[in-house]
């Protein structure tokens, strides 16, 4: 075989591989969102909401008042904080103010129990909680009135320990905002839905964790996530270990995504793909398989080498552009903001998503919450001051 008949080979199979990947991904999302809600349960079990924060950024208010807002009988909000200085706890204040007879609990401790700062906060909340029906939930998330009873909806099979949802990410105005949300809903929560569509039920995200008091015991408590840079993943895997199943809500949750600088939005989608790295060493190299664009460009270069690219190949190439372009456009069509207004960015975000992926290889610590980490190969975080 030539050089040639090689280098057409291999770009063909890239282009291949490129169009079927676009072509699943999109086809993972929409069947996703045509799954049929179930009914609302009439027996709704008392719920503690656990939120952790640092630090207020953006949208703060508006992302814990919805909490505060459900359409639910009986729950409880503990807020958790580790400096009695942090701007997050104005805002906590004020909900107080606005929500006098909901129960919220207010916890400011600043022992640590572990690597993770996240999990610390939450050990030091977990006493405060009144019910045995825990909802973990982010900071930055955002949800409708109905999210509790949604959510807590599948845990009435007592096969089921541990619920969980994907997000979209909803970009503040910065041009690093943006590029980092779809990073989120073009190739991350794509990829989640992809290995949902196949039956791959390990996804555990910290954007809704939903648990019973007697599972998380029956696991030794959040201690035992205490060290792990993936913890909701972890939980998951230790919850699975029980002979429990992880159920995925059909409730999308939105997650306010503000990057104020290209440094931050490298740091943070470094880490992200460090955690990837860690939970899939020998898949990690694979990714880039999933980098459909990319790799349907470096296909179609591959094919011209020497001539102009085949009908098949300049086809496959199409078939990519076009799966890639509605797979940038589907999540948008019921959201708020202007159905064109990042279409531009997407050549520099799926090259920042393959250099981001490259750069990884080279790394050994992680960024978090201004301290740097060691990460070993178990996911065990460690300081590095």
């Amino acid at each position: 075989m030539s050089v040639h008949s090689m280098l057409t080979t291999v770009g063909l199979a890239s282009l291949a591989v490129a169009a079927g990947y676009a072509l699943l991904a999109l086809a993972a999302v929409l069947v996703w969102r045509a799954r049929e809600r179930g009914r609302k349960p009439t027996r709704l079990p008392p719920v503690t909401v656990l939120k952790p924060l640092c630090g207020a950024e953006p949208g703060l208010y508006q992302n814990l008042r919805s909490f505060c807002c459900q359409d639910y009988p009986e729950f409880q909000v503990v807020f958790g904080l580790s400096d009695r200085n942090d701007p997050a706890l104005a805002v906590v204040m004020r909900l107080l103010e606005e929500f006098p007879s909901l129960r919220i609990d207010v916890v400011i401790d600043p022992q640590q129990h572990g690597g993770n700062r996240k999990v610390s906060s939450l050990i030091n909340m977990i006493g405060r909680a009144r019910h045995d029906v825990l909802v973990i939930a982010d900071s930055d998330a955002y949800v409708g009135p109905d999210y509790l009873a949604t959510v807590t909806a599948p845990l009435l099979e007592r096969k089921v320990g541990l619920v969980t949802c994907i997000y979209h990410g909803e970009p503040t105005a910065q041009i690093w905002s943006r590029l980092g949300a779809m990073y989120v809903n073009e190739w991350y929560m794509p990829s989640v839905l992809l290995a949902w569509l196949f039956g791959h039920r390990s996804y555990a995200s910290g954007q809704t964790l939903c648990i019973r008091r007697e599972t998380l015991q029956r696991i030794g408590g959040l201690r035992a996530i205490a060290d792990h840079l993936a913890d909701d993943y972890r939980l998951g895997e230790l919850v699975r270990g029980l002979g429990l199943r992880i159920a995925l809500s059909h409730y999308l949750t939105k997650a306010e995504h503000h990057e104020p600088t290209l440094d931050l939005l490298v740091q943070h989608e470094m880490r992200w793909m460090r955690t990837l790295r860690i939970l899939r060493p020998r898949s990690f190299p694979l990714i880039f398989f999933g980098f459909s664009l990319p790799l349907a460009v470096a296909g179609l270069l591959l094919c011209a080498v020497e001539a102009s690219p085949s009908a098949l190949a300049r086809s496959l190439f199409e078939v990519t552009l076009l799966a890639r372009v509605a797979l940038h456009f589907v999540h948008r069509l019921r959201g708020n903001r202007p159905l064109l207004a990042d279409f531009w960015l997407l050549p520099a975000r799926d090259l920042l998503l393959c250099w981001v992926w490259w750069r990884t290889f080279f790394a050994s610590t992680v960024t978090w919450r201004g301290g740097e980490f060691d990460v070993d190969a178990h996911g065990i975080m460690r300081s590095t001051s």
